[in-house]
């Protein structure tokens, strides 16, 4: 059995004024840079590897923390199609009663032209499977909701298991067949390393 520790990559400017950014490749804000400076891996997995998607916020996250992070495809964010840019209010908008009945689906609500959380769910389970021992990974929201998924059982309808907070990391234990596990689901990065 291996573990995995999953952070969420520190602020961007469309993160700040609630833009869906996925495949966009938004650097850090000054403010997400100053975070992510203060953020430090727990004691017990400052010598794991670590993986991070390869857009610039995550390996951006990674190096502010210290870390010398392998770009990994499978991290990379959902793809939100044309909603990417937007504000939900935006989208809201465009949608109109469409957008709920999206939302309903669940693990198989798709933004035009984007991926579903059951796609991001299909392309992590590989890359879950072959882990040999315990891992770092700096990914994005909807990575780590597709990883609550897994664990938990969550269907995407409500809220999620789990409420995603800046500075938090989840950990997971994986079953020989990369099944993941929530072990604990808060955290803290800014807690000194000692």
């Amino acid at each position: 059995m291996s573990r995995l520790l999953a952070l969420r990559h520190a602020a961007t400017a469309w993160n700040e004024v609630g833009r869906y950014q996925g495949r966009s490749d938004q650097p850090l804000s000054a403010a997400g840079r100053a975070a992510a400076a203060a953020w430090h891996l727990p004691a017990f997995a400052r010598d794991w590897p670590v993986a991070a998607s390869p857009l610039a916020r995550a390996r951006e996250t990674a190096a502010a923390m210290g870390l010398a992070a392998t770009p990994e495809p499978a991290l990379i964010e959902m793809d939100w199609g044309r909603w990417e840019g937007r504000t939900l209010e935006e989208i809201a908008v465009e949608e109109g009663v469409g957008l709920a009945a999206n939302e309903a689906r669940g693990l198989d609500f798709q933004p035009p032209g984007g991926e579903s959380p059951r796609q991001v769910m299909a392309r992590l389970r590989p890359w879950l499977a072959g882990l040999a021992g315990d891992q770092v990974a700096v990914a994005h929201k909807g990575v780590l909701r597709a990883l609550l998924a897994l664990a938990t059982g969550w269907n995407f309808l409500g809220k999620p298991p789990v409420k995603l907070a800046a500075g938090r990391a989840l950990l997971f234990s994986l079953d020989a067949a990369g099944r993941p596990s929530l072990i604990l689901p808060t955290l803290s990065l800014t807690e000194p390393a000692t």
